[in-house]
């Protein structure tokens, strides 16, 4: 009889630590929601953090948010301006409209990387202002076949929650003036980091 309550008492409290971690929250499968436009899964081992969001890339204006800063002596008939380098500071926006949440800003530079089509080499830091990821930033280095409706381009580092960050952007154009090269692009974002 002392070993059926023994095992029964067992089983409950085997049924109460389970109730309890997930009642709590365990790191096993925890999530982090506190921004609309980003979701943080801790997988116990790593942290899989998935974001989009839309970089507002304004050549034209009083205001321009990225501005040319170097260009080839001669002129070449690329099709893209072969060698050209921009300086931007982009804000980053929860939707696409200009008028949408600020959440932080892609600081860096492009640069026109080929001759016969448009690839823009990317080097920017996308830094964020909002929620769990106010003060965190990763980096992307890659080329931007911008031509392309989706492009894939690799994400090499971070600070903050994205430190020793490892993953990929896909960018899709959602608008273009092909008068001025204004363009706001839509981000899908997967990061994985360390615990």
């Amino acid at each position: 009889m002392e070993l059926h309550d023994t095992k029964q008492t067992m089983v409950q409290l085997m049924v109460t630590i389970f109730l309890f971690i997930l009642a709590t929250g365990s790191s096993w499968a925890q999530s982090s929601d506190d921004v609309s436009w980003a979701k943080r899964v801790d997988t116990g081992s790593q942290v899989v953090t998935t974001m989009q969001f839309y970089v507002h890339d304004t050549l034209s204006g009083r205001n321009p948010s990225a501005v040319k800063v170097a260009q080839p002596q001669s002129s070449t008939n690329s099709l893209g301006g072969f060698g050209s380098l921009l300086m931007v500071d982009d804000p980053l926006t929860e939707g696409p409209n200009k008028n949408s949440k600020l959440i932080g800003h892609a600081r860096g530079m492009y640069g026109q990387a080929a001759q016969n089509d448009i690839g823009l080499i990317m080097v920017l830091n996308y830094g964020f202002t909002d929620g769990v990821y106010k003060d965190s930033s990763f980096s992307l280095l890659s080329l931007n076949p911008a031509m392309q409706t989706v492009r894939e381009m690799a994400i090499v580092g971070g600070t903050g929650l994205f430190r020793l960050a490892r993953g990929y952007a896909l960018a899709r154009t959602y608008w273009i003036d092909p008068s001025t090269g204004d363009a706001i692009v839509g981000y899908n974002v997967t990061i994985t980091t360390y615990i």
